[in-house]
């Protein structure tokens, strides 16, 4: 029997400095520019794209995509922007892959603006959006986040938040020219509240 709750996460979600709102097609002419100035930065650290992916017209695609998925609840996309600033986008993150069942799991990307590294805003911003995820309205049990062993900031972000190293995955993904090994680590929901549809029947 697969599980689903019964809301869909906040659209809005605030921290003393940053603004998460959820994907929506107005923000693609912000979106498509975080990804252009920060090009060269995440370039060793993400999958290749195509110089299309840089315009406001493929991200407003994406854009409309994550609506949708957020909306019937199999993947939860944030953008970062600064409190008081909403004409800019500082970063992203993103809940996909979103299994129920007795999976209760999904994997985890982010990315920060690289003006912005160094002040903690992927920690904060991280530990709210999962904190939606493990709310009673989402529910999620694990959350899997898979990182290059040279990345370390993302792994201090990681072991924050209390990610647990789970161990290396060899040719994981195709980044930058060639297929990347990555350390996978893994949050458990301490507070998972299991359907009373699992609990075994009453002799």
């Amino acid at each position: 029997m697969d599980v689903v709750p019964a809301a869909t996460a906040a659209a809005l979600l605030l921290t003393p400095r940053l603004r998460l709102v959820a994907a929506e097609e107005r923000l693609a002419a912000m979106l498509a520019d975080f990804h252009d100035r920060n090009r060269a930065h995440l370039a060793p650290w993400e999958p290749p794209t195509d110089a299309g992916f840089f315009t406001a017209e493929v991200q407003a695609q994406r854009l409309r995509e994550g609506a949708a998925a957020f909306a019937a609840g199999t993947g939860y996309r944030y953008l970062l922007q600064p409190i008081g600033d909403t004409r800019r986008v500082i970063g992203t993150i993103n809940f996909t892959h979103i299994v129920r069942g007795a999976f209760q799991s999904c994997n985890l990307g982010y990315a920060l603006d690289q003006q912005c590294e160094g002040q903690a805003l992927m920690t904060e911003a991280l530990r709210c959006a999962i904190a939606e995820m493990f709310s009673p309205r989402i529910n999620l049990h694990r959350i899997q986040a898979a990182f290059q062993p040279e990345n370390w900031r993302s792994a201090d972000v990681l072991k924050r938040l209390g990610f647990v190293d789970e161990g290396l995955a060899n040719d994981y993904l195709f980044i930058d020219g060639m297929w990347r090994v990555h350390r996978i680590a893994a949050l458990l929901n301490k507070g998972f509240v299991a359907p009373s549809a699992w609990r075994p029947p009453q002799t």
